[in-house]
């Protein structure tokens, strides 16, 4: 079975497609979604800094993942990205950013992973694609499914400051944040 904590040495590297040269400027859009600690958090309304990373899916256990996974450029480490998030929190929180996770699952599918995986910040469902859609984040399809490519937005007062894509690997995302908000922010 898939060890889901672990990122393969083989990954192939997500490349810069330009689809999210766009974002940089541009408001967060007015649009409430369900969170994993049971409540509505509409991202139009953040005040500072908001790190809002973006990922595809999480695996479950003994689940397996959706055939060709691997080799889908940047789909693979999740579970890796929140635990390193998860990880660096306070630190991130001590650099005045709130973090907050996002994916097209349903509350209820990531919810077994924040329990799991112990999040102490929400995510949010855009089962909808209303935020998706509404920024045009790059996606990609696998086994059927719409899925968001990895990617982490910065916004401060609701406008995005800095985004970091493409992301790889993908448990390296928080030492990029933190490098911007040591280093760009201040």
């Amino acid at each position: 079975m898939t060890n889901l904590n672990e990122l393969p040495g083989d990954l192939p590297i997500p490349q810069d497609d330009g689809a999210a040269d766009h974002l940089v400027g541009m408001r967060l859009p007015a649009i409430s979604l369900e969170t994993t600690t049971h409540s509505q958090f509409n991202l139009g309304q953040t005040k500072g800094r908001t790190v809002i990373y973006c990922y595809p899916m999480t695996g479950q256990p003994n689940v397996p993942l959706p055939d060709g996974w691997d080799q889908i450029p940047g789909a693979r480490g999740c579970t890796p990205q929140s635990c390193s998030f998860r990880d660096h929190y306070q630190e991130l929180r001590s650099l005045g950013a709130d973090v907050v996770g996002l994916s097209v699952q349903s509350t209820e599918y990531q919810q077994e992973m924040a329990d799991r995986l112990h999040l102490p910040f929400p995510v949010l469902s855009d089962a909808d694609y209303l935020f998706q859609q509404a920024l045009r984040l790059p996606t990609f399809v696998a086994a059927g499914m719409t899925l968001l490519k990895r990617i982490t937005l910065i916004a401060n007062d609701g406008v995005i400051e800095a985004v970091h894509y493409p992301i790889f690997p993908s448990d390296s995302d928080p030492a990029w944040v933190i490098d911007y908000l040591k280093n760009r922010a201040a």
